[in-house]
């Protein structure tokens, strides 16, 4: 890794590998604190103040310019914002019904799906037929899976998909971190009923209250922050490869802070969806630039 340029204002000896690692864990560490609160309250209370306190402590740092901006500016950022809160949600309804290692493995076949159809080339079919075969071993071999927490795992993975590909756009027309502030703020304001007619008076709780501040924190604020910085620096495949060890580290996480632990069928459709989704960013970051 010594031969890597490093971000701007980054120590030398801090690889932007190392971010984007402690990005991952970060995220998952704090979704594994998210699903210890669901025997207080609602994970749609939950998933809602993940939203709130990210969108606030987004928005005090952030300060996005609003006026002057131009309804095809709000239109993107309202559509990334509506993905990402359908994004956080649907996982944790997902994570209620099934261990978080299985859920965030299906999810990522959100990610899988945008790059292989960004690789355009017909071999990198054998991408999503190993990851779909992981996901069919689920059927053929039920373990503690059920079809409405795979269903909402999927549906998590399909709003990352639109979430990846709002991504650019955004980022295009709100500078720097104003886009998520945005989006943060839209997806609060999308599940501010919702959250607060599940939670009910439970949501005030303080140690619910507490735990949330935290999963904000660890779940949205330190893992972009993170990420923001070393993607100045990282190439984007090594970033996509990267970010593959998800799953993984879902499950670990969840076997350290619940006592979750994975069948070997679980495992293998694990490896399945790992092993798919770092052979079709190693296809897409080797694949010749559109002339």
């Amino acid at each position: 890794m010594s031969g890597r340029p490093q971000g701007p204002g980054l120590p030398a000896w801090l690889s932007p590998v190392w971010l984007v690692l402690g990005a991952i864990v970060s995220v998952q560490v704090g979704a594994a604190y998210a699903k210890s609160l669901f025997a207080l309250t609602a994970p749609t209370a939950v998933a809602w103040l993940r939203m709130a306190v990210a969108a606030l402590i987004f928005w005090v740092f952030a300060r996005p310019r609003l006026r002057g901006r131009t309804w095809p500016e709000w239109r993107v950022v309202i559509g990334y914002g509506i993905a990402l809160a359908t994004m956080n949600w649907a996982i944790y309804q997902s994570f209620a019904r099934i261990p978080i290692g299985l859920a965030v493995t299906i999810e990522f076949l959100g990610p899988l799906g945008v790059a292989v159809v960004g690789s355009r080339r017909a071999r990198d079919l054998v991408w999503v037929a190993l990851a779909a075969i992981g996901v069919a071993l689920l059927g053929v071999f039920p373990a503690n899976a059920d079809w409405i927490g795979i269903g909402f795992a999927l549906l998590a993975g399909a709003a990352w998909a639109a979430y990846i590909v709002l991504s650019g756009p955004t980022g295009a027309v709100w500078e720097g971190v104003t886009g998520v502030s945005v989006g943060s703020v839209v997806g609060a304001v999308v599940f501010l009923v919702p959250g607060l007619v599940a939670g009910g008076s439970s949501l005030w709780q303080p140690q619910v209250v507490g735990l949330a501040i935290a999963v904000g924190v660890l779940s949205s604020v330190i893992p972009y922050g993170l990420e923001m910085v070393a993607r100045r620096s990282i190439p984007a495949g090594v970033f996509g490869i990267l970010m593959s060890v998800e799953p993984a580290a879902a499950a670990l996480a969840a076997l350290v802070v619940l006592g979750e632990q994975l069948s070997w069928v679980e495992l293998v459709a694990m490896a399945c969806v790992t092993v798919a989704s770092v052979g079709s960013t190693r296809a897409l970051s080797k694949a010749p630039a559109p002339n």
